[in-house]
């Protein structure tokens, strides 16, 4: 039982002995991670928002697409149908109910009365298609006055594009009838002659516009002054439908077209989590990266064509790509790591430094456990050899077996041991010096005591 007792309070004493070594670096390193965890980024939500447009039209078929990839990586998308870009905008703006990333046609936006508003990139040429019927003399947007036109409902892109080019050519609601129609609605109005022209920005991969061609008794309008109309408003640039591109055997159109088109642009508001950012632009890579009838491969999703500034980290993919984890790890696990990156901060900044420290400290510390009684011992050997009588010795040699009994129990590491059975054997040479002292002084007081023979 003794010996149990006491092989367990040398494995306290020793789990104590480690900790008044290993404590202070454990504890020091503890406080770096906590004030390190105070500049861990957030995670990025798992449920965004798009703001897109009418059911029928490219950007809500782009959003179910982008909803596909995006559910791979495990984060949701909730497609929410507006009426078009003006609206997607000021869901963007809204602080509460809004959108979290929209679809934003060009030359919608303005900076300076949405600075909260960042691009990640334009995705995709968007024309401007103005078809009007066969039998109107109709050249130039200036011969649309007096007609009636479908300009795209009340806060759709279509509309703000359709009235802009319109007031320059004078055409305006004093001078024409401008309907609040678009998509279907717009196709069916001139299929029953309510409108005699009509407005549509949309892709040219678009079913509408293709049902458009077919149809005999509609033209498209070229916009012959299109170098003009792109000077005139920077967020335009000129395309050419080349004769026949849409329907070889009829070879529809019949002729070369130029047309004007905005681009699309993937604005988000500036305080999107990072993360997201290149998990976006690389979804829209995906689908928007194809070559098409007005883009070459890879053209897009572009830096150039955009409404706002380009977010800060939509900058750094453009010109360096994802980084290296996100790029060889799942999305959440490279977030995980890039989040948590930096805690491994105080490893570096304290471990590293206190381990140069932790040798001489741990030396220091073991030695300290040994040398610390030398102090008594020669407290002790110099009052002994200073006594001059037995009792005085005699308490003396009781003080250093009382130092011997607690020596046998300090525990240190083997490469230590020497010093520590140096020690041993130095109390018991003090303690066997103090014993012929005492028995000296013994024999002094024996021979005093003694009556003188004879």
């Amino acid at each position: 039982m003794e010996k149990g007792a006491s092989r367990a309070e040398k494995k306290g004493r020793s789990f104590k002995g480690r900790l008044g070594i290993f404590g202070p670096a454990i504890l020091i390193t503890l406080l770096g991670f906590i004030v390190a965890y105070l500049f861990v980024e957030p995670a990025p939500p798992r449920k965004i928002t798009i703001g897109t447009g009418d059911p029928s039209g490219a950007y809500y078929a782009f959003s179910q697409r982008y909803r596909e990839i995006l559910a791979r990586e495990g984060v949701t998308l909730e497609i929410r149908s507006t009426a078009g870009s003006v609206e997607n905008v000021k869901l963007l703006e809204a602080k509460e109910g809004g959108v979290d990333i929209a679809f934003v046609q060009g030359g919608i936006g303005d900076p300076a009365a949405q600075p909260e508003l960042r691009s990640l990139g334009s995705l995709y040429f968007e024309p401007l298609w103005v078809f009007y019927h066969r039998g109107l003399q109709i050249k130039r947007l200036p011969d649309l006055r007096g007609k009636r036109i479908a300009i795209g409902p009340e806060e759709s892109g279509v509309k703000a594009i359709a009235t802009k080019l319109l007031a320059a050519n004078g055409v305006n609601a004093q001078t024409a009838t401008l309907l609040p129609l678009g998509g279907e609605k717009a196709v069916e109005a001139l299929r029953e002659k309510k409108a005699e022209a009509a407005f549509f920005v949309v892709s040219p991969q678009s079913s509408l516009i293709r049902n458009l061609f077919l149809h005999k008794e509609l033209n498209l309008l070229s916009f012959e002054r299109g170098e003009a109309y792109q000077r005139a408003n920077r967020f335009l640039s000129i395309l050419r439908l080349p004769e026949g591109v849409m329907d070889f055997e009829k070879n529809v159109p019949d002729r070369d077209i130029l047309l004007l088109a905005p681009a699309a642009n993937l604005v988000v508001r500036r305080d999107l989590h990072p993360a997201l950012v290149d998990l976006l632009i690389g979804t829209a890579t995906e689908v928007h990266g194809a070559p098409g009838l007005f883009q070459d491969l890879n053209e897009f999703p572009s830096q150039k064509y955009l409404d706002f500034p380009l977010h800060r980290e939509a900058q750094r993919f453009f010109r360096s790509g994802p980084t290296f984890l996100k790029k060889y790890l799942p999305f959440w696990a490279a977030v995980f790591i890039d989040r948590v990156k930096v805690m491994f901060l105080p490893l570096f900044t304290l471990l590293l430094p206190m381990g140069r420290l932790f040798p001489p400290g741990f030396r220091w510390r073991m030695r300290s456990r040994i040398y610390r009684w030398y102090r008594n011992l020669e407290e002790i050997d110099f009052k002994g050899h200073q006594s001059t009588s037995p009792e005085e010795i005699r308490s003396c040699i009781l003080e250093l077996e009382k130092i011997a009994s607690e020596v046998r129990h300090v525990s240190v590491p083997l490469s230590y041991a020497g010093e520590l059975y140096t020690l041993r054997i130095h109390i018991a040479h003090v303690q066997e010096s103090l014993r012929r002292a005492e028995a000296v002084l013994h024999g002094e007081g024996k021979s005093k005591s003694s009556p003188p023979s004879g």
